[in-house]
């Protein structure tokens, strides 16, 4: 994310409501104390970084997620960040049942640019979107098709995380790819095939198994 934002990890931001008093500590949790003297009163996590909210290039919020468990979900909390005079968790709301609102003002995101994503992605992710934003314009692909890179993008940076599942599929397309780097690896990869091959074929020769091979490969 912005880089200038970096300068609030390791504080901690606190509000009272009634009787209870939330904690907001930047790329780390946001925490709930219910401050009675009941016996069971709660005290726990309302969620952990998780991701950015991306909206129309600007970073719009920070979701802390897998927070304590709550009916049959997870806590998880939403930190919206607004332009104040100093940094101090302004508002809280829980908008519906286990998942909450914060409120975060701070002097850092005053500036109109302080939020955009473009400028703080790698210049090989922002020459993908660049060709996206022309595809698009050309019309060579559609407004989902559009948006479904720039979250692709997102992933790759690191902003918005990636499910376990895409994690797997990208990791056996990664396995597959016959591309390499250098030629020493691909040096590597070439004889650790010959081994393989040679081994399936002396068990082929082995079990009296027929097998042809291209000579042009």
């Amino acid at each position: 994310g912005p880089a200038h934002l970096f300068r609030l990890a390791g504080k901690c931001f606190s509000f009272v409501e009634s009787t209870y008093k939330y904690e907001f500590c930047p790329f780390s949790n946001v925490t709930q104390h219910e401050q009675t003297f009941r016996w069971n009163a709660y005290s726990g996590i309302l969620g952990i970084w998780h991701e950015w909210e991306i909206i129309n290039n600007t970073f719009v919020g920070m979701w802390m997620r897998e927070g304590d468990s709550c009916e049959s979900k997870s806590r998880q909390t939403k930190v919206v960040l607004v332009c104040g005079k100093s940094n101090k968790l302004a508002y809280v709301s829980e908008p519906s049942t286990c998942v909450y609102s914060l409120t975060f003002e701070t002097p850092l995101v005053c500036h109109p640019h302080s939020l955009l994503v473009y400028p703080t992605l790698t210049e090989a992710l922002q020459r993908k979107w660049d060709e996206a934003e022309q595809f698009l314009y050309d019309g060579l692909i559609t407004e989902q098709g559009y948006k479904k890179i720039l979250k692709e993008i997102f992933e790759e940076a690191g902003l918005l995380r990636v499910t376990e599942e895409k994690e797997f599929e990208k990791q056996s397309k990664k396995t597959m790819s016959l591309e390499f780097e250098t030629v020493e690896s691909c040096n590597k990869e070439y004889k650790q095939l010959s081994k393989e091959f040679k081994k399936i074929k002396d068990l082929l020769t082995q079990h009296g198994i027929a097998y042809k091979t291209n000579s042009g490969e």
